[in-house]
């Protein structure tokens, strides 16, 4: 019998349904990208698993024609968490939105990157509740008017770039949504990571919150709106590359390039660095004063929670053997219930 993995194509992970998305939504690029992507890994797609809390994004699994789990709100990381370590041969993707992953499952979210679990995160940031109508997001700008914040939100947002570096997550990135060239190389680069892949990709809501990226995605202002990370690249952007960033101390800094500084002023970008710090502050790089960095932020080996795991499990079996259930219940401290209520 052969075991060679069959040739797939985006068509082999198009499924039956309707795409129930409003129409213009960038939902719909993201599918695209990761639809064209997945055939491309060599992986059989019955080892694909699509998992999702809730949220216009998490959708998603009815959409993949793999295996797929529409969980509970903010705990996607939880049930894909359990899947990986029940079964570590599997490739577990997780969908998720600025709201299900950044507000009710922060936690869940981050205790997944400290543990660097082998799954994949796509973080859809669209700055609001898209799914319940219109509410202010906790990646929602300051200020931000919506249904819930009719005079402004008073709350600073979340980066979640900045906070998944936080929690030490190994591969970090960001894309968007219509870039889709850089989108899906940046979901290739994803998948190839060993441990936990966090990517976050800003995505349109052009009901609820159109045209939040314009400034990156707008031809006359992309140039100077985008910062493109490239691995052993200076940092320079701009129309014709007439600017950069530098390090100046232990801040980064926007200099011209052509008069008194030159590229060889700009700082070599390095995703490999151990230290997570470049990468924090390459995150805080927003608008008005920066472009936003887009790009891989961070990509470090470090040994997958679920390997670790199965090799403790595997030890501990050789060294103990095989136990039985009964015998754990009755280990350790126990105790007796008489009918007189006493305990014994």
């Amino acid at each position: 019998m052969s075991t060679e993995t069959p040739t797939l194509t985006k068509k082999d992970f198009v499924t039956d349904q309707e795409v129930r998305w409003c129409p213009g939504c960038g939902d719909y690029a993201i599918l695209s990208a990761v639809q064209q992507v997945f055939p491309e890994l060599g992986i059989p797609r019955e080892n694909f698993v699509v998992v999702s809390g809730i949220g216009c994004s998490s959708r998603f699994p009815y959409y993949m024609n793999t295996f797929g789990f529409h969980s509970i709100h903010g705990r996607a990381p939880a049930f894909a968490t359990g899947l990986k370590l029940a079964r570590p041969e599997l490739e577990v993707w997780i969908a998720t939105g600025d709201g299900d992953s950044m507000s009710i499952g922060g936690n869940h979210l981050i205790h997944t990157l400290r543990r660097n679990v082998g799954v994949k995160i796509l973080m859809f940031n669209n700055r609001i509740y898209g799914l319940t109508k219109g509410q202010y997001s906790p990646t929602s700008e300051l200020g931000k008017k919506t249904k819930s914040t009719p005079a402004g939100s008073v709350d600073y947002p979340f980066n979640p770039l900045s906070l998944a570096i936080g929690a030490g997550a190994t591969f970090v990135a960001r894309s968007v949504d219509i870039f889709q060239g850089h989108l899906r190389d940046t979901l290739r680069r994803a998948a190839q990571h060993k441990g936990t892949a966090f990517v976050e990709i800003y995505q349109n809501c052009n009901i609820f919150n159109d045209k939040a990226f314009t400034y990156m995605t707008d031809k006359d202002t992309k140039d100077d709106g985008v910062l493109q990370l490239e691995h052993g690249k200076p940092l320079i952007y701009g129309k014709g590359g007439t600017k950069g960033i530098r390090m100046r101390g232990t801040e980064m800094e926007v200099i011209e390039l052509g008069g008194e500084f030159g590229p060889q002023d700009c700082l070599v970008w390095d995703e490999s660095l151990h230290n997570p710090a470049t990468a924090f502050l390459a995150a805080q790089l927003l608008p008005p004063q920066f472009p936003t960095a887009i790009g891989v932020f961070r990509s470090v080996q470090q040994e997958a929670y679920e390997k670790r795991v199965v090799d403790q499990i595997q030890h501990e079996t050789e060294r103990l053997g095989i136990g039985k259930l009964d015998d754990l219940l009755r280990a350790g401290d126990t105790w007796t219930v008489s009918e007189q209520g006493a305990v014994s």
